[in-house]
């Protein structure tokens, strides 16, 4: 399985986006869908994640602000992102985690910069 993400760019404070990670095959094993995030100089952090049964978690940072929600087809997951703020500037990854044996694959990252 290949996961390819999508939908980074450059936007205003304030402004949206929505993130995209496809994956190469449907995936029907249980799994956990997470998007991950690394600003500059700062290390790799969770922000949101859907598990196959279709329960989430955010973190404190993007609560009320971002969504993860995924297609029936179960092969594209999705990061809306509203009212973002500078700090959300950073390269966000998908990683798809396969839940029966623990077996991670990531996306490789797409560039979300925010400006004032």
């Amino acid at each position: 399985v290949q996961l390819q993400a999508s939908g980074g760019g450059l936007v205003q404070a304030g402004g949206s986006l929505r993130l995209s990670c496809v994956a190469s095959e449907r995936i029907v094993r249980t799994n956990t869908m997470g998007w991950y995030r690394q600003g500059p100089g700062k290390e790799r952090e969770l922000v949101a994640q859907i598990s196959s049964a279709g329960n989430t978690a955010y973190s404190d940072s993007v609560k009320g602000r971002f969504t993860i929600s995924r297609d029936n087809a179960g092969t594209t997951w999705y990061l809306q992102m509203n009212s973002l703020k500078r700090e959300d500037t950073a390269v966000y990854y998908c990683k798809l985690r396969f839940i029966t044996d623990g077996l991670d694959m990531w996306g490789q990252g797409t560039q979300v910069t925010v400006s004032s």
